[in-house]
């Protein structure tokens, strides 16, 4: 088999050591290994990178295990050409049952061009990935709070989710202050009421009888405080979200900075002929379904240089949100999408939940004609897959989305469905004669 990379060391990388295998040629042309463990503090890693440039180590390939890369990715980077690698690809390989050997396979298979890196984003948006997926977080973690201040107003009694839609509102957040501060009397605490919610005085006031405890109200102030906590938060993260898009737009108008040498990753946020963040998050949010802070989410984790995706395709089996290829002897087996970015998931299927509620639109539409038959989970999934290839070639061209409207799926298969509507009006006994109606010209 033929040698990619004379010059190569694999790495097996835990929480404290990491067993390096270094391959070089020797004299008589065949390899030189040699394998050393270091440790993972910083002036260890730093060794480390002095020992591999010791010994003229070009690439570098270590297992993506959990966040424990990170470290040695950020000490390495900017002077050798680094693969993380996906952890099943390497693993059914019997007789690897030390850290030694499995150092030295993955030297192996990095020396003869076996392993494939995976995609590891440059530093700007790495960072912006942490704002935006902390920022996730916090959104989560509010929603857990409210569920749980739910459930002490239902034991006091207090059915006030079963008359305001959101109990932290304006008015919900006042009544729920007024309990805390000892107010018990259901009419005056349904007058603090505000806006349409006025019109459910009658309601408010059946809902608001309860039977409140000390107990209970102390738990409503705490829940109370940590929602105030973190609303303020999460708009701290959007504003330096924000603030980080416009530093990288303006960076963008200024021109790319030069790549530092030797580093794989040393590009700029945006490649070649791709938007900014700004103008990216811009234009995806013309796309149904998908808001502003989605379309952060989408800038922060599959960038806004598509150039590394030859195809949508490639970008929707990166994403895992297409089929998967299952096929043995003839037979299909479970197309199941596999594991993938569970956050770009997660937004995209959020994204796709709000555009299917949007009448007269294609997503919907797609939605609507697979649910029957697929059921909605598949549905839904198959309506993300397509904001996602909507998003690819949004970025690619640098223009806004352009709906095909609820009809483009009839379009397509039209002759087929005038078939089948012919034949079920044949079955209830009508004789019916398919002609097309004349374009009137404008």
């Amino acid at each position: 088999m033929d040698v990619l990379y004379t010059h190569c060391a694999g790495m097996d990388v835990h929480k404290k050591t990491i067993v390096v295998c270094c391959m070089t040629p020797d004299p008589a042309g065949g390899k030189q290994i040699e394998t050393r463990t270091f440790g993972t503090m910083t002036q260890d890693l730093l060794a480390l990178s002095d020992w591999l440039s010791g010994k003229q180590i070009t690439h570098v390939a270590m297992e993506s295990t959990g966040e424990l890369w990170k470290p040695v990715y950020n000490i390495l980077e900017g002077s050798f050409t680094v693969l993380l690698v996906n952890a099943q690809h390497i693993k059914t390989v019997p007789q690897r049952k030390t850290d030694v050997q499995d150092a030295e396979w993955i030297a192996d298979l990095l020396r003869h061009g076996l392993l494939r890196g995976s995609y590891v984003p440059p530093l700007p948006q790495r960072d912006l990935r942490d704002l935006t997926r902390q920022r996730t977080l916090l959104v989560r973690e509010r929603a857990d709070v409210v569920n749980r201040l739910h459930k002490v107003l239902e034991w006091a009694n207090i059915k006030l989710t079963s008359v305001a839609t959101d109990v932290t509102g304006a008015s919900g957040r006042a009544m729920l202050q007024a309990i805390v501060a000892g107010q018990a009397d259901p009419t005056l605490l349904a007058e603090l009421a505000k806006g349409r919610l006025r019109n459910k005085l009658q309601e408010l006031v059946r809902a608001l009888d309860g039977r409140i405890r000390e107990h209970h109200r102390f738990m409503i102030g705490q829940h109370l405080i940590h929602i105030e906590f973190l609303d303020e938060q999460i708009a701290l993260f959007d504003t330096t979200i924000a603030q980080q898009v416009a530093v990288d737009s303006d960076q963008a108008d200024q021109g790319p900075p030069p790549a530092a040498s030797g580093d794989p990753n040393g590009q700029a946020n945006s490649g070649p002929g791709s938007p900014s963040w700004q103008k990216a998050v811009i234009l995806l949010d013309t796309i149904p379904g998908v808001g502003p802070k989605t379309a952060e989410k989408l800038v922060a984790e599959i960038g806004t240089d598509m150039s590394r995706f030859p195809t949508e395709a490639h970008l929707a089996s990166w994403a895992k949100l297409c089929p998967g290829n299952n096929e043995s002897a003839g037979k299909r087996h479970s197309g199941r999408t596999g594991k993938g970015n569970v956050w770009l998931r997660s937004a995209l299927t959020e994204a796709a939940w709000a555009a299917v509620k949007v009448k007269d639109c294609y997503l919907a539409a797609v939605y609507h004609r697979l649910v029957g038959r697929r059921g909605a989970k598949k549905a839904i999934i198959a309506v993300a897959h397509r904001i996602l290839i909507a998003a690819y070639h949004i970025l690619r061209r640098q223009e806004p989305y352009q709906d095909h409207g609820p009809l483009r799926l009839d379009q397509q298969r039209k002759d087929r469905l005038a078939n089948r509507l012919r034949y079920r009006l044949e079955q209830l006994g009508y004789a019916v004669k398919l002609e097309p109606v004349a374009v009137a010209a404008s």
